[in-house]
């Protein structure tokens, strides 16, 4: 399973990306974070507000930072799918 982080590299960004890191540990799961920096590939999730959160191809969130319990539960139902 694969969540990515869609932003540029601002401070929002980075942000959310450690917050990914927090939701991925506390999940307990077996989970690939990736930071996707090109503009086209964000462009091609259809993302038009940074920082996105993507979990297994589904964006979940644009323009903010949701909290890692969201994020946590999240990552369970994708892994339920």
């Amino acid at each position: 399973m694969k969540v990515k982080v869609l932003g540029t590299g601002c401070p929002k960004c980075k942000r959310l990306y450690q917050e990914a890191e927090k939701a991925i540990a506390e999940s307990g799961k077996d989970v690939e974070l990736e930071k996707v920096e090109s503009i086209d590939d964000i462009l091609n999730y259809g993302v038009m507000m940074t920082p996105a959160l993507v979990v297994n191809e589904e964006v979940k969130s644009t323009g903010k930072i949701p909290r890692s319990a969201e994020m946590v539960n999240w990552i369970n139902a994708a892994l339920e799918d």
